[in-house]
């Protein structure tokens, strides 16, 4: 053979040998690709192992469980991981990089342990939606996964302090721990523990993140400024911060981030700031959402730069009233949401009224498909420019001054789905074109004049129909017998004060239905068994107060609705045994019928129950002693019934009583010390019992508590000071009248009461309980439950249906009390409205310090053994209403001028040695008169000189200025509250009332 053919040979061989080494790095290259690193997929299968499958926690239809088809081949040590659903892979190294699972139905807890951080090479993660059983966010994310880029974790049921090693994933470009705020979880019937950063503050959390591009925390409560820091993120794109309890000045240089095209800060009502003047460098921004913040001040017209923008919400801020016509440039406009207050420099006014006109560059923009401008004082007839806004799905007209009827032009809006036109002074008829409107799902009406006949079978036509609000009209409902199918399965349903006496028939066809209010009619008899058998297993919350009705039909023992939250059947006619709701129940009302017998141990099994309101029933017998207990109970109210007994034991280690009403009921023994537990406490009334106790100055130590009432029981002994120095630091409201107690007056105590000293004018009207009822991830419910409370001042038993945050009152009356008033005590309790100590053993002089009480509107010191006179300089008290010093030893002349020109000879009485108006016996000159209106005060020394009978100049004799407490503090509509809040939630491009975020 020759050398030729041996070369040729060799080469062929060595061409063989090359070919082959690379098929083969091909083929195992291509195979590592396919299957990925053998330790990763491995972690990727005991990761699914660490969790339960569960779709029933999710809303999402799209929602389905990606790691189900996640499974090994081969020889068990293999596995095509990089295939997997969800799971991204790099092309090069075969690592997972991507982990995709999204809205998996995973269910269980995620720890430090969990294998997801074996997965070191993952850049990409995202684990949103899903429920991790509220389990904090493992600190190994920040150690473990350096190399993200992309972490978003919203949406998961994530709770607790999140670790501060987040913060040292420098490469990350989108960081997302949004809604893990306390929800309803349905799986469990639970709510769960918001996620926070509260160790440390949101600087801490971003300093290092200096590429990122999304930054979204929403509701993440934080309670923190926004640091200036990112002022240079110069790669932010969208910054989401809404309903974060964010506090300080919105750094205003953030407006202009070259890149920015999403802010939103909605609902941090402690936050400032103010719209800077925009350029045309801010053409991307497409969403600006500042509403129900602390922002202020004018706004710009420079905002009609802003030409990009889609979505605008700016309610609820301070800006001035005056919006600039150059907002009609913005016609890319999708949302536009607008509540503007009069908050102008130096005008007192209470809100300035709004023309059609100074809103008429609204019709340019006819891209809008949501808008929303209620509660801005819009006055005159239905806005005309609304007609050109064809597009328009959600429209928000409510709570302004609009007049005449519903114009049948909006017919014409074919694409509407939602309709609030409520709380305006709209008159006439319904339009029957408004039910042309066939993809209406949601019409508010409530609160207008509208009157006339309205046929229930007109809502038959719009099919979507879900929810229907007539309330508090004039209305004449005309419900046709056998009206059934043609009627669209309504979810909500709103009939309070429309004159009904029946239950409407079609309710029998109605198996959708959630919520049903036909509160304030005159419905009369039993609520019929049909009403039920449709919403047995839908209906949430029933609202039947203030009717006619007498029972149920065949008295089931056991509530039929499966999954009812909440019940209203207070002020009817209903008798027999409390009929026993479903587990689900949070708020039970019954008070003011006619139910009688004991209350059923059933009752301490509800472990979600709220409110339990029984009183003024015909109810008897001992309580149970378990029924304290419960975790969940923030109201027992119990009064006016027949109860005897011991209180039974309150407050667990863990509770959420607010209030406890036992009064008018005929219970003994002693106040149990277990209430020392009950530190959320703010009212504990227990007037008109047979409790035997002293002074249970232990209560002293409960933080929140505002209101203690004790009359009409049989305390006793001394009020002595306890050891641990318990000082009620927020009592404003105590009675103690009508018990046995002696001594000289608690001074030790009443010096300080340090919320009587002053008045927080910022608080909230009322006490109260708010509670969201979360019926599923679709719906949020909530309720207003207001306390109330039975007094006795200006001589008279005056009840409060809800007790004013205003109301100051001490009554130590009918006691045994005895010695000096503490002049410098009680002159400091500036915020006093009621002061009465009759009918007590007390001496001394009427402390001139009582001047002092400004704002006092009764004065009650009758019935003691006090001497001297009636110190002057108390008809400066121009709220005083009512003044009653009789049967004391009192002498010397009436103070005149002012109030002291109102009272009658009854609040004299029985002091022999007083005189002048009103009594019949005149002052004379040998009575030595004071020298000035004024006595000297003996804290201060301070000293007025005037002629004793001058008048003050503008005050004429008899005038009445003060004004009543009883009438003040007049009665919200707790309908409309309701109402209000049953809204179904928005989504956040749409929304129109507060509600659920996406």
């Amino acid at each position: 053979m020759g050398m030729e053919s041996w070369r040729s040979k060799f080469i062929s061989l060595r061409c063989f040998i090359f070919l082959s080494l690379i098929a083969t790095h091909c083929f195992l290259f291509v195979q590592t690709r396919a299957l990925g690193q053998v330790d990763e997929c491995s972690a990727l299968l005991q990761f699914k192992e660490s969790f339960a499958i569960n779709k029933s926690v999710y809303a999402d239809p799209l929602s389905y469980p990606k790691v189900s088809f996640w499974t090994r081949e081969g020889d068990g040590n293999r596995s095509n991981c990089c295939s997997w659903d969800g799971v991204e892979c790099d092309e090069d190294s075969g690592h997972v990089v991507g982990l995709n699972l999204r809205s998996s139905c995973l269910y269980g807890s995620i720890d430090s342990s969990n294998s997801l951080f074996r997965l070191v090479h993952l850049q990409r993660l995202d684990l949103s939606d899903n429920h991790f059983n509220f389990s904090q966010i493992p600190s190994r994310f920040g150690h473990d996964l350096s190399s993200l880029t992309y972490l978003n974790l919203s949406n998961s049921f994530f709770s607790g302090q999140i670790p501060s090693e987040i913060s040292k994933l420098s490469k990350l470009s989108t960081l997302d721990l949004s809604f893990n705020y306390p929800k309803f979880d349905a799986y469990d019937n639970t709510y769960g523990i918001s996620l926070k950063l509260i160790k440390g503050n949101m600087r801490s959390l971003v300093q290092n993140l200096t590429a990122i591009k999304q930054l979204h925390l929403s509701s993440v409560e934080m309670y923190s400024t926004v640091p200036d820091i990112l002022v240079n993120a110069s790669s932010l794109i969208s910054l989401q911060l809404d309903d974060c309890g964010l506090n300080g000045e919105f750094p205003a240089g953030i407006f202009h981030l070259p890149n920015l095209e999403v802010l939103d800060v909605e609902d941090n009502s402690n936050l400032t700031g103010y719209f800077p003047n925009f350029n045309r460098s801010n053409n991307l921004l497409k969403k600006l959402n500042v509403g129900d913040t602390n922002f202020s001040g004018k706004l710009p017209a420079s905002m009609g730069n802003l030409r990009s923008l889609n979505f605008l919400d700016i309610s609820l801020c301070h800006f001035y009233p005056l919006v600039p016509s150059s907002l009609g440039n913005l016609t890319q406009l999708n949302y536009l949401h607008m509540t503007l207050f009069n908050d102008v420099p130096n005008n007192n006014s209470t809100g300035q009224l709004v023309s059609e006109y100074s809103l008429s560059w609204i019709a340019i923009l006819t891209n809008l498909q949501s808008l929303s401008l209620g509660a801005n004082k819009i006055r005159g007839k239905f806005p005309s420019f609304v007609a050109n806004l064809t597009q328009l799905s959600f429209l928000d007209l409510s709570g302004n001054e609009i007049t005449g009827q519903i114009p049948s032009w909006l017919m014409n809006l074919t694409q509407l789905t939602t309709l609030y036109l409520d709380r305006n002074n709209l008159t006439g008829a319904i339009p029957r074109s408004l039910f042309q409107l066939q993809n209406l799902e949601i019409l508010y009406l409530s609160y207008n004049n509208l009157s006339g006949q309205v046929e229930f079978d007109q809502f038959s036509q719009p099919k979507k129909l879900k929810e229907l609000y007539l309330s508090y009209n004039k209305l004449s409902l005309q419900i046709i017998t056998n009206l059934s199918a043609t009627i669209p399965q309504l979810e909500v349903l709103y009939l309070t004060s429309c004159n009904l006496t029946e239950f409407p028939e079609f309710l029998k066809y109605q198996s959708e239905l959630r919520d049903l209010q036909l509160s304030n009619n005159n419905i009369q008899g039993r609520i019929p068994k049909w009403v039920w058998n449709a919403t047995r297993e839908t209906l949430v919350t029933l609202d039947l107060f203030s009717n006619f009705l007498t029972g149920f039909d065949q008295n089931p023992i056991n509530l039929p609705w499966q999954n009812l939250y909440a019940l209203d059947l207070r002020t009817n006619m209903l008798q027999g045994s409390l009929p026993i709701p479903p587990q689900s129940i949070k708020n039970y009302l019954v008070g003011s019928n006619h139910y009688s017998g004991e209350i059923s141990p059933s009752f301490c099994n509800l472990n979600h129950l709220q409110i339990l309101d029984l009183s003024s029933n015909n109810l008897s017998g001992m309580l149970p002693q378990c029924l304290g207990n419960s975790i969940a109970l923030e109201v027992l109210m119990l009064t006016n019934n027949s109860f005897h007994g011991n209180i039974p034991q309150m407050c667990p280690d863990e509770n959420s009583l607010k209030m406890v009403d036992l009064s008018y009921n005929q219970l003994q023994g002693k106040i149990p010390r277990s209430m020392a537990n009950c530190t959320q406490l703010e009212v504990i009334n227990l007037q008109n019992n047979q409790i035997s106790d002293i002074f249970p100055s232990w209560l002293g130590a409960l933080p929140a508590l505002r209101a203690l009432v004790l009359r009409s029981n049989r305390f006793h002994g001394m009020i002595r000071k306890s050891a641990a120095n318990h000082d009620f630091p927020k009592l404003c409201i105590i009675d103690l009248s009508n018990n046995g107690f002696s001594g000289m007056l608690p001074s030790n105590y009443l010096e300080n009461l340090n919320s009587m000293k002053f008045v927080d004018k910022n608080q909230q009207p009322y006490f109260e309980v708010f509670e969201k009822l979360d019926s599923s991830a679709k719906y949020i419910y909530a309720y207003e439950y207001t306390y109330s409370i039975t007094t006795f001042v200006k001589g008279v038993e005056l009840k409060y249906i809800e007790i004013p945050y205003l109301l100051r009152l001490i009554d130590f009356s009918s006691n045994r009390f005895e010695g000096e008033i503490p002049a410098g005590v009680i002159g400091n309790l500036r915020g006093l409205l009621f002061l009465n100590l009759s009918n007590n053993a007390l001496t001394g002089l009427i402390p001139s310090s009582l001047w002092n009480l400004t704002a006092l509107e009764s004065l009650d010191l009758s019935r003691n053994q006090l001497s001297g006179r009636i110190p002057g300089n108390l008809a400066q008290l121009t709220f005083l209403e009512y003044f009653n010093v009789s049967y004391n030893h009192l002498w010397g002349p009436i103070p005149l001028g002012q109030q002291f020109g109102t009272f009658l000879e009854d609040s004299y009485q029985g002091n022999s040695g007083l005189c002048g108006e009103p009594l019949s016996k005149k002052c004379d000159s040998s009575i030595s008169l004071p020298p000035s209106i004024f006595e000297e005060d003996e804290d201060s020394g301070f000293q007025i000189a005037l002629d004793w009978y001058v008048v003050l100049p503008g005050v004429v004799s008899g005038l009445i200025v003060g004004v009543v407490a009883g009438n003040f503090w007049t009665s919200k509509n707790h309908e409309w509250f309701l109402e209000k809040f049953s809204r179904k939630r928005q989504p956040r491009g749409t929304r129109g009332r507060r509600g659920h975020r996406n």
